[in-house]
Order: C-alpha cells, then structure tokens, then sequence
C-alpha cells in the first residue's frame, strides 16, 4: 500500500447578497447550483473551476466572504 498525504483542499466563502427576482432562468439555476437560494445565504464550497465559473455568472448578486 501506498501512503496518500492528506490533501487539504482549499475552499471559498459565498454569500447571496442579490435577488433572483427578475432575473434570467440561468442565473437562478446558477445560484442553486451553489447552493444559494435566500438572501444573506452563506456557503463554504471547495474552490474548483466550476465553482468559480458560476460566481462568475452571478458576481452581481454573490459575496466573496473569504477564500
């Protein structure tokens, strides 16, 4: 066997700071692939790509709170 170090994996801190309403069907399937849904809503998600591809589409209703 083979000794694996653990990998801490770095995350970031979102936080909803921007209604969905009157919003495009994307943008809201974007906050809910985040997790987001409510206003002050915060979630702590690994910082992948993918994750930072939809803060991306939706910077104009999310917080970065901390990475």
């Amino acid at each position: 066997m083979v000794n694996k170090k653990a990998k801490t994996k770095e995350t970031v801190k979102i936080q909803q700071v921007g209604s969905p309403i009157r919003r495009d069907s994307k943008q809201r399937l974007h906050l809910k692939g985040l997790g987001l849904g409510k206003l002050n809503a915060v979630r702590e998600l690994e910082n992948t790509p993918e994750v930072q591809g939809l803060i991306r589409k939706v910077r104009h209703m999310v917080q970065v709170v901390s990475e």
